[in-house]
């Protein structure tokens, strides 16, 4: 049959095709609409073959057509947009492309959020940092004098030795005043300890000078300017005369070791120190009273806190005979305790404990310039963790009462000579307790009287009754701690 034609002038007429034919559909949905919306006829209407209603296409039905296309396009394609409006397709929740974008979404979450923390962590740390650093104090006034005398001082035999003197100040300056009166600023030497660090690190050795020892003080610089004649006087006054250089010339004069740093701590910082460890325990034979101190204790095990721990480390006439040499036992005893508990991982593994006892220890510190920051106490520190704490000893030079004044004392030798000998060429000190070296020495005393200086035993407590062996001194360490 014929085609239908529309009146559009210049259209080309549809060319006829057989009667029945199917018409191909086509190629797409673009194609329809664009020759609907140039208002073109769309193809003929076959209904049944021949017997179809087969009448023209008019303008209006067409673009009828035309625009239910362009409804029907929109709603597709909006369909598939998404919410961006790029015309991507839209990712259905649960498929695996929304999944990949939920997880990347979740990992930059994640990112930031670690991020936040550690800046913040880092910042934290720098704070406590910078506060505990700049707690430390720097004695430069003692680097200075001691540079002046670098020609008299003793030459460092062992180098990977350390020789630290510990001076434990009894001022009462400033926060101190509760402990006495103040003479214009002056202060003593309460405590003076001569510590050697082993070059291995495996051994620290604490030897305890006595306030009260007749020594040779040098001719020193003071604090206005001014300088001292050498004396022979009382060694805690050299730190009143001339400060940590005075008292420092004074150690290497007497026992030639070399002493590369010193600390000087205060009262409170002490105080502080035991407070920050939850106190420290101590086991005592018979109850004290001593009113000088403000110390009053009953017999028995007990924890002594700052103040109590104070005072019983400076007590003289609350214990026993009253004298300094078991005041200094007794604060070796106490310190040996003290350290083992700082080196307990309950301090050293816990943060919230750990950093009151530093924060303590460096607002108490006054150092030379080799020690005056955090990092330099932390080397230093770092190199004695690890020392086994039977291997840091503690002991008294050996002493006696001075013949012309029996309230000092004085060196007992060559007993002295020999233990200062055995720090300067970093040799093992051998300790053990006062009574077993005094068992010891009455038994080598017998057996010389006798014609044999040994008794076999293999219990005896002194090997030094063996001229080869290393004598043994009086003393304890660490790992016995007051209470055994």
């Amino acid at each position: 049959m014929d085609a239908d034609v529309t009146d559009s002038a210049g259209t080309p007429p549809e060319p006829e095709e057989p009667a029945g034919a199917e018409q191909p559909p086509p190629a797409d949905g673009a194609a329809t609409g664009q020759t609907e919306a140039a208002g073109e006829p769309g193809p003929a209407d076959v209904t049944g073959g021949t017997g179809g209603t087969g009448g023209t296409s008019e303008s209006g039905g067409t673009s009828e057509s035309g625009e239910s296309t362009e409804r029907t396009e929109r709603t597709e394609n909006a369909g598939t947009s998404t919410a961006d409006g790029t015309g991507a397709p839209r990712e259905d929740a649960g498929s695996p492309a929304a999944d990949a974008k939920g997880r990347r979404h979740w990992l930059r979450w994640t990112a930031l959020g670690v991020s936040v923390v550690v800046l913040a962590a880092a910042g934290t740390g720098w704070w406590f940092y910078r506060k505990l650093d700049g707690n430390i104090q720097t004695d430069t006034t003692a680097a200075h004098e001691l540079d002046k005398y670098e020609h008299d001082r003793p030459a460092a035999v062992v180098h990977d030795a350390q020789n630290l003197l510990l001076i434990g100040s009894d001022s009462r300056a400033g926060n101190n005043s509760a402990y006495g009166r103040d003479d214009g600023g002056s202060q003593r030497s309460d405590t003076t300890i001569l510590l050697h660090l082993a070059a291995d690190r495996r051994s620290a050795t604490a030897v305890s000078l006595p306030r009260d020892l007749m020594a040779d003080i040098p001719a020193c610089g003071r604090p206005d300017g001014g300088s001292t004649k050498a004396q022979f006087a009382q060694f805690n006054s050299a730190f009143e005369i001339g400060g940590a250089a005075c008292t420092i010339r004074t150690v290497e004069k007497m026992t030639g070791v070399r002493i590369d740093h010193h600390i000087v701590v205060d009262f409170n910082g002490f105080k502080d120190m035991v407070d920050a460890v939850d106190g420290v325990e101590v086991c005592l034979k018979d109850p004290v009273d001593d009113r000088q101190a403000h110390l009053k204790l009953p017999a028995g095990r007990q924890t002594l806190h700052g103040e109590q721990a104070l005072g019983f480390v400076r007590s003289r006439h609350g214990f026993g005979d009253g004298s300094d040499t078991q005041r200094m036992d007794r604060q070796q005893q106490f310190l040996g305790s003290l350290m083992k508990k700082v080196q307990s991982n309950g301090v050293l593994l816990n943060p919230a404990r750990l950093y009151p006892v530093l924060d303590a220890a460096t607002k108490s510190l006054t150092t030379d310039p080799g020690l005056n920051t955090l990092g330099d106490l932390y080397d230093l520190v770092r190199s004695m963790r690890d020392i086994p704490t039977e291997n840091i000893r503690f002991l008294t030079v050996p002493r006696q009462p001075y013949a012309y004044d029996g309230n000092r004392d004085e060196l007992v030798q060559p007993d002295a000579d020999r233990l200062f000998k055995q720090v300067r060429d970093d040799q093992p000190i051998k300790v053990a307790a006062a009574t077993d070296v005094e068992k010891a020495k009455e038994k080598a005393k017998e057996g010389t009287k006798k014609g044999d200086g040994q008794d076999d035993k293999p219990d005896d407590p002194d090997p030094s009754s063996s001229p080869s062996a290393p004598p043994v001194y009086s003393g304890t360490d660490a790992a016995s701690g007051m209470c055994g």
